[in-house]
């Protein structure tokens, strides 16, 4: 078999290839910025390159494309700045976290007195007895002696994992992850005072490998390297982010002695390096669902040497410690009164309850809400419209006040229940054809329909910075019922196990990006949320981040963390026969 030059622009990369290997294989083993949302199976239509041969320019898919000679690939620029979502709603708790430190001053041995170095500190200490670790008695006794005899021990509850010469208690930092699908935040906090320094975010680079977790599970479980890779992604980032955190704030990684995780079961196995296969099919079996506290080193993230990484308990296959941690940051365990926590991502994580009883389950929304599988769709990210308007004025807004390059999901979802409202789209979820269209306000706008590619499409502008129309067609608009119909369906499952009504609910509570972005009476328009509950809606921005916090602050939230994931009593909603029909009656408008 024969090699060949294939050479990417405008970043002038080169790399020998050797024949019939996909184009994408190719950009994520030379780590290119690139993304696949659906995994590289040709679905998404969204990996679109240029291969420039003989002046001409052929745009193609890149995970279609097999390499039979050199080529010239030109990947357009995607550098956006995204709308990240790091912020939550807070509450304080005392401060005492899991991992502690404890300045320990002894008396100096003498020939009167030649007691061993750990009995001097355990008599410092006021203990009889305390577990040690090996690493800590080997370092004591230069540790101890350079500080003149006095020592900081950094404990892990009960066991001494570490010794540090002199007084170093000021200097006691932690970081807390949200680990989610698409985005990864961190928060830098000090463990003495409970005060969050920093916090840092970026994409999760495992969205080069797709952007849902079940094309993330493929890939791990259909090769060896599969799942190395993907934790060595989430994991470099990580370290990336930790590194960013401590330098901006005058601090080193090593300077950060505990790390706790929230992310939905899938990764939460890839960050740990956990075959995820059995997720993927039923009966959709995780391989742990414990708290787990691990060392840092164990998994190759970079801080503190006796560092630990404590991981929320994951409840099911696909309702994760991310949904923990957003019960924890909501107190769903003391609601009085009958809550409903939503969390709308790839998939869409449903708690409803009180402080006696709280039942969860999760919808496969598929990515439609994150822009994925959307003609125009991308993420919210600049150049993406977020929220638009049809009615006497037309208006809609860009995220970075730019002109628009697409669509994110809170615009799509803006866009069909105006077009709902104006009759340009009917209950069933047609596009009209222009002369069907009754409506005044409607009848002004029925220019913008057209046949674009054979589909029916309605023009949101035609002046963007790709050159192209952004429009959404008949084929987003089934996909967005699709989600909608499934999260609907859902939360109708719920509140049927629960023996209650939708009038019953008291609050609903919006967790992630696309929940605190979305308007609430766009979704309760298209049904998304039953239009009861439109004046009970509030947006607690990023849930599970803020539960990681609080686990990081306080071994007592940890504890309650633990005890809600074995309260909240899991729902498998292709195991509930009503399912089918909910969805079916909820697919509409």
């Amino acid at each position: 078999m024969g090699k060949h030059l294939v050479k990417f622009i405008p970043d002038n990369i080169e790399v020998m290839v050797e024949d019939d290997v996909r184009l994408k294989d190719v950009i994520v083993q030379k780590g290119i910025k690139f993304e696949f949302p659906c995994g590289g199976v040709g679905k998404c239509k969204k990996c679109t390159v240029d291969i420039i041969k003989n002046d001409r320019r052929i745009n193609t898919l890149a995970c279609q494309v097999m390499v039979k000679e050199d080529m010239v690939v030109e990947i357009a620029r995607k550098d956006k700045n995204y709308s990240i979502l790091d912020k939550g709603e807070e509450r304080k708790v005392d401060v005492q976290p899991v991992i502690r430190k404890v300045k320990v001053k002894t008396s100096n041995p003498s020939l009167e007195d030649n007691r061993d170095d750990w009995s001097r500190v355990k008599e410092s200490l006021g203990m009889e007895e305390t577990g040690v670790k090996l690493n800590v008695l080997q370092d004591l006794p230069e540790k101890i002696r350079d500080g003149n005899f006095e020592v900081t021990l950094i404990f892990s509850g009960d066991e001494v994992i570490a010794v540090e010469s002199k007084d170093t208690t000021d200097r006691l930092l932690g970081m807390a992850f949200d680990i989610g699908t698409t985005t990864l935040v961190g928060y830098l906090i000090d463990l003495n005072t409970g005060k969050e320094l920093t916090h840092v975010s970026s994409l999760n680079p495992q969205t080069k490998y797709g952007a849902d977790v079940i094309s993330r599970i493929i890939y791990a479980s259909q090769t060896k390297e599969g799942l190395e890779k993907l934790h060595e992604e989430v994991v470099g980032e990580m370290n990336n982010l930790i590194k960013k955190a401590s330098g901006d704030t005058g601090y080193k990684p090593e300077d950060i002695y505990a790390v706790t995780v929230a992310g939905n079961t899938t990764m939460h196995h890839l960050f740990f390096k956990i075959l995820p296969r059995y997720l993927a099919s039923a009966p959709y079996v995780p391989v742990v669902k414990d708290s787990l506290t691990v060392d840092a080193s164990e998994i190759g993230i970079k801080i503190n040497p006796a560092g630990k990484v404590i991981a929320l308990p994951n409840i099911a296959g696909f309702v994760g410690a991310d949904t923990v941690a957003a019960a924890l940051a909501a107190e769903m365990d003391r609601a009085e009164e009958l809550k409903l926590l939503i969390d709308i991502g790839t998939n869409g994580e449903i708690v409803l309850g009180t402080k006696d009883r709280l039942f969860a389950c999760s919808t496969a929304a598929g990515p439609a809400f994150e822009g994925a599988h959307i003609s125009c769709g991308m993420r919210g990210a600049t150049g993406a419209i977020d929220h638009i308007t049809v009615g006497e004025d037309y208006k809609y807004t860009v995220i970075g006040n730019t002109m628009p390059a697409g669509i994110c999901g809170s615009g799509l979802l803006d866009a069909v229940a105006e077009l709902l409202k104006i009759g340009i789209v009917d209950k069933k979820g047609r596009i009209l054809r222009p002369e069907q269209i009754t409506n005044d306000i409607g009848m002004r706008y029925k220019e913008r329909i057209r046949n674009i590619n054979g589909i029916p499409s309605f023009i949101l502008e035609n002046e963007t910075s790709t050159g192209k129309p952004v429009y959404i067609n008949q084929k987003d608009i089934r996909e967005l019922q699709l989600a909608k119909g499934a999260i609907a369906a859902g939360i109708q499952v719920l509140l049927t196990l629960y023996g209650a009504k939708v009038e019953d609910i008291k609050e609903v509570l919006l967790a992630g990006a696309f929940g605190n972005y979305l308007k609430p009476e766009s979704a309760c328009k298209i049904g998304l949320i039953p239009h009861e509950l439109e004046g009970k809606i509030k947006g607690i921005g990023n849930a599970a981040g803020v539960g990681a916090k609080l686990v990081l602050l306080s071994k007592r939230e940890l504890e309650r963390a633990k005890q809600l994931s074995k309260k909240i009593k899991y729902v498998e909603l292709s195991a509930v026969k009503e399912f089918n029909s909910f969805f079916a009656n909820n697919i509409g408008f």
